[in-house]
C-alpha cells in the first residue's frame, strides 16, 4: 500500500483518483516555512488562526530539500548508525510513514515521553512529533539530556487555543464567582485539567493549582480524582475530550457549559456557572473535527457489518454513532485483537489509518473521511528535517533544542505526575483512550 505522501502525488499528478484537502500537500514543508506570515502549513489545521509568535522554522540547507527520499532515507539511517545509543528518535502515530520508519519508538504522545524516559544514557531525543510534545519529553528527561524537535515550526493548533493568559484571566473570574473556599467536604470550588495536548505553561498552571494532566486513555479517571478534590472541573483545551468523558460519567450535558475566552464569564450567565460540574473550553482538534455522522451513516450503508472506531476528540455525535471511541492505541489495540477479517471504518489521522491497513491486510480498514487531508502540524516533519538535525547531531551540533524552563517545568511535572498517579479505571465502557 502507498504511503499517504505517496498517494497525494498521484493524486496531484492525476496517475490515481481521490481528493485532498489542499493542493499544496505535494510541496515540501520549507515551501511554508519561509512564507512572511506563520501558518500551520496545508491539511486539517490550515483554517485555524495561529498565534502571534508562533515559532518560525529557518530554511534549511538546499541538500536537504532537493534530496530524493531514497538519498534522506540513506543519510538518516548513516547517521542513526554513527550516533548508535546516543540518540533516541521518537515518532507519533500520526507522522507521515517516512518519518515513523526511522523511530526507536511509535505512539501517542504520552506513551513516547515515557518511551524517552526508558534510554536515560541517550544524549539526544529527537521527538518526530509537535511542539507540546517536545516540551513534555524535555520536562520529564533525565538531567543533560537534550531534545529536538526536528521542524520549530510543528505545533499544535488544539493547544494554541488556549493560552496562559486567556485561563489565568478565566480563572480569575471563576474565583471572583465561587471564591476560593472549600465545602463542608473540604473540596474546592473548581479544579483545573489540563489535556496533554496543551503547552507546558498550561501544565505548570495546573500543577500550581491543585491540578492535573490528563491523556484520552486516562481522562475518566483524571475526572474522578479531580471531583473528589473539587466541585467542578475546569478542562481544556479540547471540548470534545472533555464533553464525551464527562457525558460517558454521566454528567448531564446543561452542567457542561462552555467557555468562550474572549466573552465576560466565556459567555455564561453566573446561574449556569454555579450550576456546572464541567467547563469546557472552546478548543478542538481540526483533524478530528472533519469526521460525521452522515461519514458513519455512508460506512454502515457500504459495508454492512463495519465496526466504526473514532477517538473521543471527535464531536458528541459521532462518538454516540460509532461503535467505540478510544485511543490512538486502543484503536490500534482493537482492530489487533479481530481475530477473523473484519471491515474497519477508523476517525482519527489518515497516515494511522493508512498504516494500519498496511499492518492488517487480513482486514478492510479506511477512513471515514474519504478526503486525504493529514494533521498540518505532524506533517511539517519531514525527511529533510529529520536528516538534517541527526547529520548535525553526527557533527556535535543540537539544532532546534526544546527546553522548558524550570520555573515551569518545575509545576508542570507536579501535574504530571499526579497523571501518572491515575491509572486508567473501569467506570467508562466506550471513551477508553489518546
Amino acid at each position: 500500500m502507498s504511503s499517504v505522501d505517496t498517494t497525494i502525488q498521484l493524486i496531484r499528478t492525476g496517475v490515481r483518483a481521490g481528493a485532498t484537502c489542499s493542493p499544496d500537500l505535494a510541496e515540501g514543508p520549507w515551501v511554508f516555512d519561509r512564507q512572511p506570515a506563520p501558518s500551520y502549513g496545508p491539511g486539517s489545521s490550515m483554517g485555524d488562526v495561529i498565534p502571534v509568535g508562533t515559532p518560525r522554522q529557518g530554511q534549511i540547507p538546499e541538500e536537504y530539500r532537493t534530496a530524493s527520499n531514497e538519498e534522506l532515507d540513506a543519510r538518516i539511517r548513516a547517521a542513526k548508525e554513527t550516533l548508535g545509543d546516543r540518540v533516541v528518535v521518537l515518532g507519533h502515530f500520526y507522522q507521515r510513514d517516512e518519518v515513523v520508519r526511522h523511530a526507536d519508538f511509535v505512539g501517542d504522545s504520552f506513551q513516547l515521553a515515557n518511551a524517552a524516559k526508558s534510554r536515560p544514557n541517550a544524549e539526544a531525543i529527537v521527538f518526530c512529533g509537535v511542539h507540546f510534545m517536545a516540551e513534555t519529553a524535555d520536562i520529564l528527561a533525565a538531567p543533560g539530556q537534550s531534545v529536538i524537535l526536528p521542524n520549530l515550526a510543528a505545533g499544535c493548533s488544539m493547544a494554541d487555543m488556549a493560552d496562559i493568559d486567556s485561563v489565568t484571566e478565566c480563572w480569575e473570574q471563576l474565583e471572583e464567582l465561587y471564591g476560593t473556599e472549600p465545602d463542608a467536604d473540604g473540596r474546592v470550588p473548581v479544579i483545573p485539567v489540563t489535556y496533554m495536548n496543551s503547552s507546558a505553561a498550561l501544565k505548570g498552571f495546573c500543577g500550581e493549582h491543585g491540578g492535573i494532566v490528563c491523556t484520552s486513555s486516562n481522562a475518566a479517571t483524571v475526572l474522578e480524582w479531580a471531583f473528589e478534590r473539587g466541585q467542578r472541573v475546569l478542562f481544556f483545551p479540547d471540548q470534545h475530550l472533555g464533553r464525551n468523558t464527562a457525558k460517558a460519567m454521566g454528567v448531564p450535558l446543561d452542567r457542561m457549559p462552555m467557555w468562550n475566552p474572549r466573552r465576560p464569564l466565556g459567555g455564561n450567565e453566573e446561574t449556569t456557572l454555579a450550576d456546572a460540574r464541567v467547563i469546557l473550553w472552546h478548543g478542538f482538534c481540526s483533524v478530528h473535527k472533519r469526521f460525521s455522522v452522515e461519514q458513519i451513516d455512508k460506512a454502515r450503508a457500504d459495508f454492512p457489518g463495519v465496526t466504526v472506531l473514532v477517538h473521543p476528540e471527535c464531536p458528541m455525535a459521532v462518538v454516540d454513532a460509532a461503535d467505540a471511541a478510544g485511543s490512538t492505541d486502543f484503536i490500534g489495540k482493537a482492530i489487533a485483537a479481530a481475530t477473523e477479517p473484519s471491515t474497519f471504518a477508523i476517525g482519527t489521522e489518515i497516515n494511522m489509518v493508512n498504516r494500519l491497513a498496511a499492518q492488517y491486510p487480513q482486514h478492510t480498514i479506511f477512513s471515514l473521511d474519504p478526503v486525504i487531508c493529514p494533521c498540518s502540524t505532524m506533517y511539517r516533519i519531514h525527511p529533510g528535517y529529520l536528516a538534517w538535525v541527526l547529520e548535525a547531531l553526527v557533527r556535535g551540533e543540537s539544532l532546534n533544542r526544546i527546553t522548558v524552563a524550570e520555573t515551569v517545568a518545575v509545576p508542570a511535572r507536579v501535574a504530571l505526575e499526579r497523571m501518572l498517579d491515575a491509572k486508567p479505571g473501569t467506570l467508562v465502557s466506550q471513551v477508553i483512550g489518546d
